[in-house]
């Protein structure tokens, strides 16, 4: 398979990882602390980390400096996005935070313009708007249905932007594996730190079944991230990124019964219409590019 065809498929196995894994966390419904249930889950996925490297012997700290300060960038980012992101998904349906998520590609081309100074052009910058405004009639701001929760989702797109953005700048050197386990072990971390804060409430064997499911499929989605940013192009890969929402709807419809408004769709269509034609522009950009280079 070309890489493309590779990091296609790396995306749609991450979408759907993480959107398992946030059904089980949803389905939890509350029974333990936030950060009690991040550390737990932590641990999981670390010692299956732990258990996978050892088969494949691919984790290797001995890294330049400033692959280490990609990373510690990267984990907090991540710290971050899990806070926000779950935070709002026990409080909002899932197909909804997940629409919000869509957002993401157009963040990360804004941002690569903002950041690293990435020429966009005016198409590209509308796009860019007209996506934003598919967001508001997702959030809804100024009616009933809009909620504190709704910002929380925002705020784990810019720190999944932060989080993308540093991927796509460690060296090809670094072991994705070792990422993987810096990232759960992070965010284990800072939970367990975090969950001190107060009592712990018991674990029974369905919630404790949740999040052991939960671990393996945040450890799938954690790898495949990281290998998606390091494999093909992105403007080929990206658009994938929005299998993710048809999982939620089908997720949220089986199993919480939960199917967004009509403006909900209309927005999460606008956005993942934006997000592709962004990509578009930018693929198409990158051939006329490379045709005259070799012209």
């Amino acid at each position: 398979m070309s890489p493309n065809t590779i990091g296609a498929l790396l995306m749609i196995a991450s979408m759907a990882c993480f959107t398992f894994n946030d059904t089980l966390l949803k389905m939890t419904d509350g029974a333990l602390p936030l950060f009690q249930l991040l550390f737990l889950r932590g641990v999981t996925t670390s010692v299956l980390i732990l258990a996978l490297s050892r088969q494949l012997g691919r984790i290797d700290f001995r890294l330049q400096a400033r692959d280490w300060q990609v990373i510690g960038l990267r984990s907090v980012a991540e710290i971050a996005a899990a806070y926000f992101f779950l935070t709002a998904l026990f409080n909002m349906p899932l197909a909804n935070v997940t629409a919000i998520l869509q957002v993401v590609p157009l963040s990360v081309t804004l941002a690569a313009a903002l950041v690293f100074r990435q020429a966009v052009g005016w198409r590209r910058l509308v796009a860019i708007g007209i996506g934003f405004c598919g967001v508001l009639l997702i959030v809804k701001p100024g009616a009933e249905g809009f909620n504190i929760w709704s910002i929380y989702v925002l705020i784990a797109v810019l720190c999944v932007t932060v989080r993308d953005l540093s991927t796509r700048a460690l060296s090809p050197a670094v072991p994705s594996m070792t990422v993987t386990l810096v990232t759960a072990l992070s965010v284990m971390t800072a939970a367990g730190l975090a969950s001190l804060s107060a009592p712990w409430a018991p674990v029974t064997p369905s919630v404790g079944a949740l999040i052991g499911g939960s671990g393996v499929f945040v450890l799938g989605g954690y790898f495949f991230s990281i290998q998606v940013m390091r494999v093909g192009d992105i403007g080929f890969i990206a658009p994938f990124r929005y299998t993710g929402l048809l999982w939620a709807l089908l997720l949220g419809w089986v199993v919480f019964g939960d199917w967004p408004g009509a403006l909900t769709l209309i927005g999460a269509g606008i956005v993942v219409a934006m997000g592709v034609f962004t990509l578009y522009r930018e693929r198409k950009l990158k051939v006329q590019a490379e045709k005259t280079r070799r012209t």
